[in-house]
């Protein structure tokens, strides 16, 4: 086959931001043998959408947005397949690829497998093992629909063998004869790219910020199991203001709209206790590229992301995370993030514990080489050389 029509599906921000190191690796590499589609079906209204973003991060603009917004799971993801089988069927591409574990990416496996468009799944094999979580459902969804599935890590590439996936499997790849890979991962590709980018355009961010170099802690809070439990926000807000003033570190929270919602409607005077507290810096949303400058420069994060658990690996930078789990499971066993869940006195003897010994760490190099874009692609093109 000369040329590949190739089509990203991506749902929010963070997979925009995923979908943008393919994009790259086709134009430097592939520009007259690939042609790179993007859908965006509008999961998560973000009025930061704007061209600004897709301008200053050096974006390809999704060719379609299906504008689906924010509903119950179910309704939800309805209308993305409705609308990506539109798209599939005007398109026709010869591959369809997907990532993480949004409903975006269960829609586009359910719409593509089903109208036998070869899925790829990007970022296969990472499991919770918690199938209360949704994106857990998602990931083993996407992964059991896809004819091609590129694993992180070497956790997440045992974790498709355990699920019947052969590595041995020998082409033609379909959705009954898939290929797993361990890749590295495509984020590290990104925080190569975007800390050089970061550095040109927010060089003056701290300044900015009134924060310096290496004294101050970064810590976010987004999920929902951290946000809408009243008892658990109020808790980690409370620890982050004794951590602060018993250290006399300045905490930078960058709040999430959901967090700040909570804490106006839920914790209204806790969140003015906050707001006065002389260590505690409260900041809207910050960009992606600000907020890599913010780990790039940070002591320490805090977190309940698994985006931001990641960063803090790329960056050399100890990571407690405010969740049971976690599938960066390596970063736990390595000792450099370690869970807290919401208890108080994890997050204290933890917090205490990296503070003294920062320079113990060590960061291993489990996500690759940050060439896994142009990986992937290599193998996107041997697989339809060998239809």
């Amino acid at each position: 086959m000369s040329h590949i029509k190739l089509l990203n599906i991506v749902g929010a921000r963070p997979q925009i931001i995923k979908a943008s190191a393919i994009g790259r690796a086709i134009r430097k590499y592939y520009p007259e043998e690939i042609t790179e589609i993007i859908v965006h079906t509008g999961q998560h209204y973000d009025k930061e959408m704007s061209d600004v973003f897709f301008d200053e991060l050096e974006i390809h603009k999704p060719d379609y947005n299906l504008g689906v917004g924010s509903a119950k799971h179910g309704r939800q993801t309805s209308m993305m397949i409705t609308g990506i089988e539109d798209v599939l069927l005007k398109e026709k591409p010869d591959c369809v690829v997907l990532y993480g574990d949004t409903n975006s990416s269960l829609a586009g496996a359910l719409a593509a497998s089903k109208l036998h468009f070869p899925v790829i799944h990007i970022e296969a094999g990472l499991r919770s093992f918690n199938k209360q979580m949704p994106e857990e459902l998602n990931r083993i969804m996407s992964d059991h629909s896809s004819t091609l599935l590129f694993a992180p890590t070497n956790a997440a590439f045992k974790n498709l063998m355990s699920e019947g996936f052969k590595p041995e499997n020998s082409p033609p790849y379909t959705i009954d004869n898939p290929k797993i890979y361990l890749t590295g991962d495509i984020m590290l590709d990104n925080a190569l790219f975007f800390a050089e980018l970061a550095e040109k355009k927010k060089a003056s961010l701290l300044e900015q910020m009134h924060i310096e170099r290496d004294k101050f802690i970064l810590a976010t809070i987004h999920r929902d199991t951290n946000t809408d439990d009243i008892t658990r926000l109020e808790t980690i807000m409370n620890t982050f203001r004794s951590l602060s003033e018993m250290n006399n570190m300045t905490f930078v929270l960058p709040l999430h709209p959901r967090t700040t919602v909570s804490l106006k409607t839920n914790l209204n005077k806790l969140y003015k206790d906050i707001l006065n507290c002389k260590y505690i810096r409260i900041v809207p949303p910050v960009s992606y590229l600000e907020m890599i400058m913010l780990e790039k420069n940070c002591r320490m994060i805090i977190t309940d992301s698994g985006g931001v658990q990641k960063e803090s690996h790329f960056f050399r930078k100890p990571c407690i995370v405010l969740r049971k789990e976690t599938e960066w499971v390596e970063l736990v066993k390595n000792g450099t993030a370690v869970l807290v869940d919401a208890d108080p006195e994890k997050i204290t003897n933890e917090f205490e514990r990296f503070l003294n010994n920062l320079s113990s760490l060590d960061y291993p190099g489990f996500y690759g080489d940050g060439k896994t874009a142009e990986f992937i692609l290599e193998e996107i093109k041997l697989m339809f050389e060998k239809v």
